[in-house]
């Protein structure tokens, strides 16, 4: 009986106490391109921290490809570059609001 109160502490700390997360915190997107990937419907399918229909986002950003390829590639898409994978519809999205969303995925990390 006294062994199991002397542990008793130590049982209390090991509950308490959980290790630190090691999967650091997926970015977050800027409202203003938050906004965007929704109104043109980019957040259907892409997603910053699961995969959805398409890839995550910062499995797209790792593809280390130029704004001006990510531009090309959304209005009109090569399904060979993402195998397993439903094929992406050619998406219209204005020049100025791709370029921002584009810049966004460039510098994503």
């Amino acid at each position: 009986m006294k062994k199991t109160i002397a542990f008793l502490p130590l049982l209390i700390l090991l509950v308490a106490f959980k290790p630190a997360d090691t999967q650091p915190a997926p970015p977050e997107i800027p409202a203003d391109v938050q906004s965007l990937l929704d109104k043109y419907g980019c957040a259907a399918c892409h997603a910053m921290s699961r995969k959805l229909v398409g890839p995550m986002w910062t499995d797209v950003a790792a593809k280390k490809y130029s704004a001006k390829r990510i531009a090309q590639l959304v209005a009109k898409p090569e399904p060979a570059n993402w195998p397993g994978y439903v094929p992406m519809v050619a998406q219209k999205v204005p020049k100025e609001d791709m370029n921002k969303i584009a810049k966004w995925l460039v510098n994503l990390k």
